[in-house]
């Protein structure tokens, strides 16, 4: 009996190193609008791509051609100049309107071939970051080694619902593996934690330490590297939008795969004013307000 159990515990393993070759459908392409933009003196970028097949690793492709604008409800209006390569761009500099005042509305409207596209973001507070510090700590486990921790220090405002996403530069480069995502409701993970107008919890604080190349430990800092902290305010619909991206690109991949949800597009605020069966359009349009500090790690 034992030796049938182990035969067919073999078969099993065999049985999954079986190469499959699936043939997926071409989906119609569709639309993307990658549109963060924020309040800081320097260029805004919202960029149009089309979706590419699943297989495919190219660099998706830039649409040029559409009229892209955001009009703020005190009757400004920020033009975005079409680079050609799917890039559109709108320059702060010696100009008279700025992305400015918390609660203003924004709105964006895209032209292309014929359609419009919209969509709008309120302008919400952010918390100044206190101060930024490196702990040195020994070794936990394979995956926590010696070296320096970063962590920032902030405070949430007082009253529930503000969201935001804190982003980390380590080196001038900017963390951007889907395990660096790192966003924030109120001071917690989310708005059934009630943890309001308080120092952000410290698994937030310490995620500004990065994950190394492989993603299965951390890379703890080392004398010279310098950690810049920004906090960008977001609106709701942005935080559920980006725990949607979280669930969609943090994966382990292996048999954990398994268990986990099926990849799928995740939800937008771009509204397609003629919407029809064959043009599609995903992506998401926030604006946000920004509070950064840098710091060295020195001897």
């Amino acid at each position: 009996m034992k030796r049938l159990i182990i035969i067919l515990i073999g078969f099993v393993f065999y049985s999954c190193e079986d190469e499959i070759s699936i043939d997926l459908k071409d989906a119609p392409s569709a639309l993307v609008v990658d549109a963060w933009i924020n309040d800081k003196p320097e260029p805004q970028v919202i960029s149009l791509t089309a979706t590419q097949g699943y297989f495919n690793s190219e660099e998706p492709r830039g649409i040029a051609g559409a009229t892209v604008e955001v009009k703020d409800s005190k009757g400004n209006t920020f033009e975005f100049r079409d680079n050609l390569n799917g890039k559109y761009t709108w320059d702060p500099t010696n100009v008279a309107e700025k992305i400015e005042s918390e609660g203003t509305l924004y709105q964006l409207r895209i032209e292309l071939n014929g359609k419009v596209y919209t969509a709008s973001s309120s302008l919400n507070r952010v918390p100044i970051i206190d101060s930024l510090k490196f702990t040195f700590k020994e070794e936990q486990n394979v995956f926590q080694p010696e070296g320096y921790y970063g962590e920032f220090v902030a405070t949430d405002f007082r009253g529930q619902g503000d969201t935001y996403w804190i982003k980390a530069y380590k080196n001038g480069v900017f963390l951007n593996n889907p395990f660096d995502l790192n966003i924030a409701y109120d001071a917690g993970f989310n708005a059934g934690g009630n943890i309001d107008g308080v120092v952000f919890i410290q698994p937030i604080q310490d995620a500004v330490t990065p994950l190394n190349d492989d993603l299965d430990a951390i890379e703890p800092y080392i004398i010279g590297d310098s950690l810049y902290v920004e906090i960008h305010s977001i609106t709701n619909e942005a935080f559920y939008f980006l725990q949607e991206v979280q669930i969609q690109t943090q994966r382990d991949g292996g048999f954990d795969e398994i268990f986990a949800e099926p990849l799928e597009n995740v939800s937008t605020n771009i509204v397609d004013q003629t919407p029809d069966q064959i043009n599609k359009v995903i992506g998401f349009f926030n604006v946000s307000s920004v509070s950064g500090r840098g710091r060295k790690l020195m001897e």
